[in-house]
């Protein structure tokens, strides 16, 4: 069997980093468009979330999809988590910024119009907002035949979360130093990211595996930010463990990484592929992660465990690279 991987079946993550280099030349330019006004951005670009100025407070904001999670779910014919995805996705990355999440919009383009079927996403989307405490205040439904495939249930779906923080209680990462505790929040499994590679390896017949909804960590984390101040914090995303990468530039990671959660060993099983491969394309059973002074880590430990499992990842180290030390001994670094 020839090994799958994240470009083979369709992503080429380096190509997609490029791509968005192309278009973020020019979106850079517009950062200095509200310079001095209200909304100003606080942060540049790169950040699980986007920030601008109110004063005394900042609102953030976010925007994503599920991805090819629909494919999933049209194969399935299981349309009802979908809006907790849709939900997860974005809240998710707003607490990343120390924000609480407040308001969301949907965006959900169809080939035609099936109330059946909005009932089902409707009713994930309520769930969703029910989780993260946020009102969905708005959105926008399209009819586009023209531009989606399928026999008439060609859907996609997308959304925006804001969320609000006092301007002095922002974390962006720079706090991070040497020597911080690691800490991860297990995942649910796939969550909205990787699907391309999961659903061309994983037989159809298994394919309620990935159906499973992206855990929602807003509790979890306004819990703690209550308590405790993180250096940072991070949604584990497409690119897995690289997502940490994002966080301060030079900042490196000696992590011990729990055993990956079986929907992985399916998936892994399947693809073929080999460890690196698996690590920097899904969440792999950590679904987020936060970082904390190691004098705040019994407290953020203990917090934190009230809501999901939480693993003793290793510390913050100074070498540049996040090196990851898997259960069954081998080691791969990022």
């Amino acid at each position: 069997m020839t090994a799958m991987d994240y470009a083979s079946a369709g992503v080429d993550i380096s190509k997609e980093e490029e791509a968005v280099a192309s278009i973020g030349d020019y979106v850079k330019k517009t950062l200095s468009l509200r310079e001095g006004k209200v909304g100003a951005p606080l942060v540049g670009l790169g950040h699980f979330s986007g920030l601008v100025d109110l004063g005394d407070r900042a609102l953030a904001i976010s925007t994503d999809g599920v991805g090819t999670k629909v494919l999933v779910a049209k194969e399935l014919g299981t349309y009802d988590t979908l809006g907790i995805d849709l939900m997860a996705m974005n809240v998710n990355d707003i607490i990343c910024i120390g924000a609480t999440p407040i308001a969301f919009v949907d965006t959900i383009s169809i080939q035609r119009p099936d109330p059946a079927f909005m009932a089902e996403i409707g009713k994930g989307l309520l769930e969703g907002a029910r989780q993260a405490e946020v009102s969905i205040i708005g959105g926008e439904t399209a009819t586009v035949p023209d531009l989606l495939t399928g026999d008439g249930d060609g859907f996609d779906l997308m959304g925006t979360a804001v969320g609000i923080v006092d301007k002095d209680r922002i974390i962006t990462g720079v706090a991070i130093k040497p020597g911080d505790v690691v800490l991860g929040l297990e995942s649910s499994g796939i969550h909205s990211n990787g699907l391309t590679l999961a659903r061309k390896a994983v037989p159809k017949e298994e394919y309620f595996l990935l159906i499973e909804p992206t855990r929602i960590y807003v509790k979890a984390v306004l819990d703690l930010l209550e308590k405790v101040r993180p250096s940072g914090l991070a949604h584990i995303t497409g690119s897995g463990l690289c997502n940490l990468k994002r966080l301060k530039e030079g900042i490196g990671f000696d992590l011990s990484m729990p055993p990956p959660l079986p929907v992985f060993q399916v998936i892994q099983h399947y693809a073929g592929a080999d460890h690196t491969e698996m690590y920097r394309t899904f969440n792999m059973g950590v679904g987020f992660v936060v970082i904390v002074d190691p004098a705040d880590a019994p407290v953020a430990r203990a917090i934190l465990s009230r809501h999901h499992v939480t693993y003793d990842l290793g510390t913050v180290t100074s070498d540049g690279t996040v090196t990851a030390r898997l259960s069954d001994g081998s080691t791969i670094h990022f």
